[in-house]
């Protein structure tokens, strides 16, 4: 329901703004601001969106969570096509979310209204492996088997060497 009202309330509020700030200084100061609002905004999404592109590469490079930097890149995303639609409020919100403390506000609220289950990393190519369970009383135990080489099962190959795997 609040979709549907949103979908009514953004094109009324900007009907309204555009009668009145068009009122105010005329029709063609009015297009040349929603005109440089869009390409302004689309040089600004394009300077964040490629910080916010290397902090998720940093993020997946040190194993670290991603959902931070993801986050960010797709409130980044978003602020762009709310400047390239033409408004005035649609390119306040989209002015707002390319600053990073209103982001990091708007992760935060997002972040405390849903639960994460797990996220697990396994990065062999780098050797390492890193995980993050929450705490609780759904741990799954397991096993596992030690194939240090002397322990390693001899193994012929199928159809000769693939250079796959060095038994």
């Amino acid at each position: 329901m609040w979709l549907f009202a949103l979908f009514i309330a953004v094109p009324v509020i900007e009907i309204g703004l555009f009668i009145q700030v068009g009122g105010a200084i005329g029709l063609w100061p009015t297009l040349f601001i929603v005109v440089a609002t869009a390409i302004l905004g689309s040089w600004m999404v394009r300077a964040q969106g490629a910080m916010a592109l290397e902090n998720v590469r940093q993020s997946f490079g040190t194993l670290q969570n991603p959902s931070e930097p993801l986050a960010h890149g797709a409130m980044i995303l978003f602020s762009g096509a709310l400047l390239l639609t033409p408004g005035f409020f649609t390119d306040a919100v989209g002015f707002a979310l390319l600053l990073p403390p209103v982001r990091v506000a708007v992760f935060k609220f997002l972040k405390s209204r849903i639960k994460m289950q797990s996220f697990t990393v396994n990065a062999e190519m780098h050797g390492k492996s890193q995980s993050y369970q929450p705490s609780g009383d759904d741990v799954i135990d397991g096993d596992f088997k030690d194939v240090t080489p002397e322990n390693r099962p001899e193994h012929p190959p199928i159809n000769g060497p693939s250079g796959w795997t060095k038994h």
